[in-house]
């Protein structure tokens, strides 16, 4: 079920532009605060507490003052005070209060009396709050108002206030009228607060003060703040445009930049720039990483355009040879055996050269696609020893210390370097090799040198170019110093031709030393 959403999800994602997802992010979280304020009823419950509050805290002023005024020399309690604690979601709505019910009962001449002192004080509080203020005497009839003498009814908050506890409940406002088409965004609009206070006097409930009043509504308490509310609103969509501005910068005009330069090199040219000094670090070093990679693509595309030069050139000059020898053999079938023999014997030799620079190819090609091994580790002394014990016809010098680390390098690309150079060394006539070690901190240097006559100054740049060699007529291929470098790239080590200022050939070998105990 979960894939199957997931896959109409996908099919139906728009695409999106990353300025637009970053804005619809900002806004939706700015916008957060005010739908929860708006849909769970936050600021409107602040608001409906607010009025509960002051309803609460005009009962207790009225009540003490509706007790001294009855008091008679008994004791007199202060009203409970409660804390507000309606809460629109929680708190059940009653139905409008029912019209006060005709009652034989008739207050005695001293419950009058108070009523009529304290009219005058409930009259006047109920003008300067907008709250309707009722006196009841203890069997809950009215004492003021314009329903005087008569009785509520069963209210639940008359029955808890004449019990000796205050009671407060929401109830429906019967003179509520639908003043805007935006009411529906407000629960508590049509909503009034009954809140009924007992009055002790004398060590008795001697009556109770009911009071009501609606809540402030969320639109009307919007308007109230409403500057307050427009300045936010501008406030964060000035910090939200602030915001997408910088990250405009710092990510998606990089990105966008990036991705041009990245089309144009994939096109065969440009670069790519250096990174905005405004955009992110992670951005900056994207751009490094493009940059680097784009700098390798174009040297191995210029490799290989040079490489299938070579090939082709050292590949022609055997196949024609062969082609023309075999061209002379059908044109002569009578050619006399000597010439035949020696146009067969060529065939054989231009073979043969391309038996083995197919071989050396293949060699170049495993070199190249080598990778660094975890964990692999060769012993130079080791190593150093096989290759003096197999080479005849060269004498191999070792002068390497012998507390000399281990490098992390197979054992069998060691040897092969070495091979390679001392074959090199001999083909071009030298008797004597030294190989020296020098443990330099994190990498191993190896110093390997001959006797020989050298490197003429001209080809000294041109040594590790595949199929470069002066001895191609002794049968060289020019593939074993790009192969041995080869080797040594793919595990983070490296081969350069080193100045020898006595005569020979010098190479300066650097193996990274093995971080395996």
């Amino acid at each position: 079920m979960i894939e199957s959403f997931k896959r109409v999800v996908r099919r139906h994602w728009p695409r999106l532009r990353l300025r637009t997802i970053l804005l619809l992010t900002f806004t939706f979280v700015a916008a957060l605060p005010g739908f929860g304020a708006l849909f769970l009823r936050v600021y409107e419950n602040a608001l409906v507490r607010q009025t509960e509050a002051e309803l609460i805290a005009q009962g207790a002023a009225l009540s003490g003052a509706a007790a001294l005024a009855w008091h008679q020399g008994g004791a007199i309690v202060a009203p409970r005070v409660r804390s507000p604690s309606i809460d629109l979601r929680a708190t059940p709505i009653l139905p409008v209060r029912p019209a006060p019910i005709a009652t034989a009962h008739r207050p005695d001449a001293g419950t009058r009396d108070w009523a009529k002192r304290l009219a005058p004080i409930l009259r006047v509080t109920a003008a300067a709050t907008g709250a309707d203020l009722l006196l009841l005497d203890r069997q809950g009839m009215l004492l003021t108002g314009r329903q005087a003498g008569r009785r509520t009814g069963d209210l639940a908050e008359v029955r808890t206030a004449l019990g000796g506890q205050p009671g407060i409940v929401l109830r429906r406002d019967p003179a509520y009228r639908h003043l805007s088409g935006f009411a529906w965004l407000s629960r508590s609009a049509g909503l009034r607060i009954d809140l009924a206070v007992p009055i002790v006097a004398d060590g008795r409930v001697v009556g109770a003060l009911l009071l009501s009043h609606p809540p402030r509504t969320l639109l009307a308490g919007l308007y109230d703040d409403r500057g307050k509310i427009a300045f936010g609103i501008v406030l964060i969509f000035s910090t939200l445009v602030v915001l997408s501005g910088l990250l405009s910068r710092g990510i998606v005009r990089p990105v966008e930049a990036l991705g041009v330069a990245t089309r144009a090199v994939a096109g065969g040219g440009g670069t790519v720039p250096d990174a905005p000094t405004t955009a992110a670090i992670e951005i900056q070093a994207l751009y490094r990483d493009f940059g680097s990679m784009a700098a390798a693509i174009a040297r191995r595309s210029r490799y290989l355009r040079d490489f299938a030069h070579a090939v082709s050139h050292e590949f022609k000059t055997p196949l024609a040879g062969i082609r023309g020898a075999v061209e002379l053999l059908q044109d002569h079938p009578d050619m006399p055996p000597a010439d035949r023999d020696r146009f067969l014997a060529n065939i054989a030799a231009d073979g043969a050269r391309l038996t083995q620079l197919v071989s050396r190819l293949l060699d170049l090609a495993r070199a190249d696609m080598e990778e660094s091994a975890e964990g692999v580790t060769a012993d130079l002394h080791d190593a150093v020893r096989r290759i003096a014990d197999a080479q005849a016809g060269i004498v191999i010098e070792s002068d390497m210390p012998d507390h000399l680390p281990r490098v992390a390098l197979p054992q069998g690309a060691v040897e092969a370097v070495l091979s390679s150079l001392v074959d090199n060394s001999r083909q071009a006539g030298a008797t004597r090799m030294r190989i020296t070690g020098e443990d330099n901190r994190d990498v191993v240097i190896l110093t390997v040198g001959d006797d020989g006559p050298g490197i003429p100054p001209g080809d000294r740049a041109r040594v590790f170019d595949p199929f470069f060699t002066s001895r191609r007529t002794e049968g060289g291929t020019g593939l074993g110093l790009p192969i041995a470098r080869s080797l040594l790239e793919a595990q983070g080590g490296t081969i350069a031709l080193a100045p020898n200022a006595g005569g020979g050939a010098t190479f300066r070998i650097a193996l990274p030393v093995s971080r395996c105990g």
